[in-house]
């Protein structure tokens, strides 16, 4: 008779697990008299019912409305700073003076009006709106004004062309813009009202769907009469207001007045009175100031003169000519300054920030000194128990054997006369290519300049065009053999590639990150741990009430040791722009940023080329390190920043707290700068290690099973016997060792985990450490303003369709 089986939807009961149950005794005995409590009660466990969870929702939501509202109000109020925009254009068919004069409107309010060079900047006053504004104006082909300016601009209005929207220029100014962090920003549009009334409304259609590709569900104004500018400016006081957080966590201000005292020793030096109003954050006297392409400097004393742009001024105006009244009402406010100027704080030099950016090296750090009794004792007794036992030549004395290696040990010489990155050219220059001109400009041109072309090759630099040509020849190089070199026949191997070594394994093999260390990082500062000094002094200032200048204050400061060039730069046009610097922000260490290559720019860039670097609020030249973007502890040297993936920039700079963005220009031949890369600040770490890998090859000259003969790769017995402890590899994913010379020409016999083909390529892998090249400089040229026709080059047109 057969078993019964269960079948498979047989009831099967959960076991008793007797261990989760015990006695009050044990659980006394384990808790040495402390018994847990069972059941936690909600007020333990902080839970709240339904009701007070929704209660606590709407606090928290009314408490964020509240303070929205609490910016919008203080922003551009009598007690705050005006609520600075800057207009920018992007088609060079928009004329920049018809706008502002129509957002100039004298029935609105007061208008105050500054014009230097070039450039045209006017404060309105508006008692009605209870707001006022300060307009400034940058044209798109001033790049670098363009970027500092929306680095402090409270808003960024951007004038469109009703039929094209924006030009190349415009398109290159608003990657550059949006790479760097967009502040608030609004759209008008000019000329809409000078079309035909049948196509002013496929205009509208056709650039609103130009407009969503960069500004998805965003308005478009008009500006084209008063009453639209009255609308326009209604949108600017209202709309919320976004933050960048690289300013929002320090004091930052807009230079609306400078003055230049010369010092008693040098007229090239002296003291510079920047007044204008304090933003961001509480500004202290004791803490260090930067200028935006000139550098760091201490502040001597804050004067608090009267604001010279009040929202409700004392006016007394004539009914038979009012513009008397408004001059008789500027004179006043400049005597009431000159009476009523008061210091706010003076620098106290014992908590005032120093201007120490390196660390003084001493040249006998590290030397040997004298040992005592004490260590010689413990020392010989630490010699006596590690003895080795080695096998000597007859006749080796104890001291000789001490530096005789073990088998597969390696060594490294001290000197290197050697070093391939060091002969690489790291040119600059471009070719400049003539691009066609535009249609509207046909008309204007001769036949023989549309047709003729011998003049074509006087304007082509024939050396900068055979330095492009063998730049984009090695970049083809590395990407068809990524690290590969020739093995010289005039120097050794072993003194030529003296400093790098073998690795068993690029990932797992050890490093040591303070090994071999250049005389540069003995000038730098490093934190013990970057993370926790940036989350602490981020801290610091939520929570520490500082001193000194509150937001929204019109101060004069007052800037010690600054040269006379920053004065003239001013007054002709350029923008003078401050921002207060963090704790530690004013030392040297080494910066590493996440960049990735810029879709419109295809010229190669090398390593280690002087490159322009606009870094949260600084802008400076440097010579970065390119690597690989990994988590391991060793990342691989890269010779091209290429456009295949993100890249770590390394290179020596002033330590800056992320977030922070980044943008890589670089200067061409003509003088132009071209955006090459974006990203972000990475960290402050001179620990990571940028590891340079050399392939070297060789070819398969007999092949028996898992043994070859290998040639081409060293020409010298020596060398194959040097290099023997590294491990070899081939294309085809064999891997093997140097078993032993043949000859005295560098033909060597290797052993394999597998059988050669004849086709295949042996390679030895072989590493060492990079750094980079000491060239920072905070001074950055103006560029030659862009042009169509050489932006049309780098960067693709805008499809208007």
């Amino acid at each position: 008779m057969a078993a019964h089986r269960s079948g498979p939807l047989k009831q099967h009961n959960k076991a008793h697990k007797g261990w989760r149950h015990r006695g009050r005794g044990s659980a006394q005995r384990d808790g040495k008299g402390h018994i847990e409590l069972k059941v936690l009660c909600k007020k333990v466990r902080k839970e709240l019912s339904r009701v007070d969870q929704r209660h606590r929702a709407s606090q928290l939501r009314k408490q964020k409305k509240e303070a929205v509202l609490a910016e919008k109000r203080q922003l551009g109020s009598k007690d705050g700073a005006p609520h600075q925009v800057l207009v920018v254009p992007l088609h060079n068919r928009i004329s920049l003076p018809e706008a502002l004069r129509l957002l100039q409107d004298r029935d609105t309010g007061t208008v105050h009006l500054q014009e230097w060079e070039n450039t045209h900047r006017f404060v309105l006053l508006c008692p009605r709106l209870k707001h006022r504004w300060f307009f400034t104006s940058a044209k798109p082909g001033d790049l670098h004004t363009v970027l500092d300016m929306a680095k402090v601009a409270d808003t960024i209005l951007f004038l469109l062309d009703p039929l094209e929207g924006w030009d190349s220029t415009g398109d290159y100014c608003l990657s550059c813009l949006f790479a760097q962090g967009l502040p608030t920003y609004t759209l008008a549009v000019q000329g809409v009202s000078g079309l035909p009334p049948k196509k002013q409304l496929d205009s509208r259609k056709k650039l609103s769907k130009v407009v969503e590709k960069r500004f998805p569900n965003d308005k478009l104004f008009l500006l084209d009469s008063q009453q639209e500018a009255g609308m326009l400016l209604r949108q600017l006081a209202n709309q919320k207001q976004r933050h960048l957080a690289f300013r929002d966590r320090r004091a930052y201000l807009f230079a609306y007045a400078v003055d230049f005292v010369p010092s008693e020793e040098s007229n090239l030096v002296g003291t510079l009175k920047i007044s204008g109003y304090v933003r961001g954050q509480t500004l202290n006297v004791n803490s260090l100031l930067h200028i935006i392409g000139y550098g760091d400097f201490q502040m001597k004393q804050i004067d608090a003169p009267l604001d010279p742009f009040p929202l409700n001024p004392r006016v007394i105006k004539s009914q038979k000519d009012p513009g008397i009244g408004m001059e008789i009402c500027a004179t006043e406010v400049v005597a009431d300054m000159e009476e009523d100027l008061k210091v706010l704080m003076k620098a106290d030099p014992g908590r005032q920030e120093s201007l120490q950016t390196e660390v003084i090296p001493d040249p006998m750090d590290g030397e040997q000194t004298w040992p005592t009794e004490e260590e010689l004792s413990e020392a010989k007794d630490l010699k006596e128990s590690s003895k080795l036992v080695k096998k000597v030549p007859k006749g080796t004395s104890s001291y000789q054997a001490e530096w005789i290696l073990d088998e597969g040990g390696e060594s490294s010489g001290e000197g290197d006369d050697y070093d391939d990155t060091e002969h690489e050219n790291f040119m600059e220059e471009e070719s400049q290519d003539e691009s066609s001109e535009e249609e509207e400009d046909c008309e204007t041109m001769t036949i023989g300049e549309s047709v003729r072309d011998d003049l074509y090759d006087e304007k082509m630099d024939e050396e900068a065009e055979e330095k492009m040509l063998e730049k984009y020849k090695q970049e083809r190089l590395e990407e068809m053999f990524p690290d590969e070199m020739d093995t010289p026949r005039d120097v050794a191997a072993r003194i030529r590639f003296q400093k790098y070594r073998g690795l068993k394994s690029f990932r797992t093999s050890p490093w040591d990150p303070k090994e071999n260390l250049p005389r540069d990082y003995a000038r730098i500062f490093q934190f013990q741990n970057f993370t926790n000094s940036r989350r602490r002094v981020f801290k610091e200032i939520e929570e520490k009430e500082a001193e000194g200048a509150e937001v929204g204050w019109y101060v004069t400061l007052h800037v010690s040791e600054v040269p006379v060039s920053v004065v003239g730069d001013f007054r002709q046009g350029t923008p003078l722009i401050v921002f207060s610097l963090l704790p530690h922000e004013q030392k040297m260490s080494v910066l590493n940023m996440v960049v990735s290559r810029s879709p419109g720019n295809t010229e190669p860039v090398k390593a280690k080329e002087e490159l322009i670097f606009h870094c949260g609020f600084r802008r400076f030249r440097a010579s970065p390190l390119f690597s690989q973007h990994t988590a391991a502890d060793k990342h691989k040297f890269q010779r091209f920043l290429t456009a295949d993936a993100a890249f770590v920039a390394t290179v020596y700079a002033p330590i800056t707290f992320p977030p922070a963005s980044v943008l890589l220009f670089k200067q061409k031949s003509n003088g132009m700068h071209s955006l090459i890369a974006t990203g972000h600040l990475l960290s402050v770490d001179p620990d990571r290690m940028v590891i340079k890998r050399v392939v070297l090859s060789g070819h398969p000259f007999k092949i028996f099973t898992k043994m070859a003969v290998v040639r081409y790769m060293f020409f010298s017995r020596e060398d194959v016997l040097w290099f023997k402890p590294v491990e070899l590899r081939t294309k085809w994913g064999r891997r093997g060792h140097i078993k032993e010379p043949l000859g005295t020409h560098g033909h060597m016999k290797c052993t394999f985990d597998g059988k050669l083909k004849s086709q295949d390529t042996v390679l030895m892998n072989l590493y060492k450490r990079v750094f980079p090249k000491w060239t920072y400089d905070p001074y950055v040229p103006e560029p030659v303003p862009w042009v169509k026709s050489e932006i049309s080059s780098t960067m693709p047109e805008v499809d208007m369709e």
